[in-house]
């Protein structure tokens, strides 16, 4: 089959033959993940309290690469109660090494959804591949005035000096993101909105901070008529069903994530709710069961 006889729509350089949006329906509120694409990691990045015969069998049985793998970059927009939230804005174009991820702007456009009808922000902590895409000029400039960002106090302040004394990141990693979380807070604290606990966004949308990967790291629950979906941002990782308490080199208090991580997927596990997380495969719409000790992911059948 040749790619040039698949049917497109016209839409110059909009339409994509991956999909890189779905669609889901919670109660009265919809809610579409969004795929900004991905972005290269270390493996060893994924597990850095374990050993590496360990990680590199859970990569085998997963049939991952053994040494650099792709991270997926998932966001949400959330439309309740006549607002049209972004949760997340995926990495950015200010990265050149990373040419496959920052792709939001492109693919709110192929969605239909203008920038300028966004109404609220909610950002799960400030690393630079969840805030990078609100300082890009093709998408910063279509963005109304009064847009309103909520993050939790603890994340902004933990950014004025921030401690990466318990992180395991390439060497250059966290003077990029102290640089763009300072260059975020600059652009946007005019419009800034935090929250010490938790905060209704819209109907049926609440942050509510965790702590853990960032002092700041929030997750969204989006709840309505009895169904409900949970955006985990960074609390969960790929591995972190199977083995939640392995650290991640970007957690900042690797025992503090790991004991949100088992809270919210003994949560999630319990209600059978929906999951969704930026780093898990792109949709990421799963659920949670309890496996032994730990947990497994049961991911959603797509509904066309």
């Amino acid at each position: 089959m040749s790619l040039d006889s698949i049917p497109h729509s016209g839409r110059t350089g909009l339409d994509e033959l991956v999909p890189s949006r779905y669609a889901v329906k919670v109660g009265d509120i919809d809610v579409m993940v969004i795929s900004d694409g991905v972005l290269p990691i270390t493996a060893v990045t994924m597990a850095t309290n374990v050993a590496p015969a360990e990680l590199s069998a859970w990569l085998k049985d997963m049939y991952l690469p053994p040494e650099v793998l792709d991270w997926p970059l998932n966001v949400a927009v959330v439309r309740s109660g006549g607002k049209t939230i972004l949760i997340d804005s995926g990495l950015g174009t200010e990265f050149p090494g990373f040419p496959r991820a920052g792709q939001l702007a492109m693919r709110l456009d192929a969605a239909g959804i203008d920038p300028g009808s966004m109404t609220d922000v909610v950002l799960t902590h400030l690393h630079m591949d969840h805030i990078g895409g609100l300082l890009v000029d093709g998408l910063r400039g279509r963005l109304r005035a009064d847009l309103r960002v909520h993050l939790a106090t603890a994340e902004a302040e933990f950014w004025e000096a921030p401690d990466f004394s318990r992180t395991v990141m390439p060497a250059p990693i966290p003077e990029v993101l102290r640089s763009t979380a300072t260059q975020f807070l600059d652009v946007y604290r005019g419009q800034l909105r935090p929250f010490e606990t938790e905060h209704e966004v819209a109907p049926g949308v609440l942050i509510r901070r965790t702590g853990g990967h960032t002092p700041g790291h929030s997750i969204v629950r989006v709840e309505s008529r009895g169904d409900a979906l949970t955006f985990a941002g960074d609390a969960v990782f790929q591995p972190g069903f199977e083995n939640p308490d392995w650290q991640n080199g970007f957690e900042h208090d690797p025992e503090e994530s790991a004991r949100v991580r088992v809270r919210l997927l003994t949560e999630l596990a319990d209600s059978g709710e929906q999951l969704v997380a930026t780093h898990l495969p792109f949709p990421s719409v799963c659920r949670v069961a309890v496996a032994g000790g730990a947990f497994r992911f049961v991911p959603t059948v797509w509904d066309y």
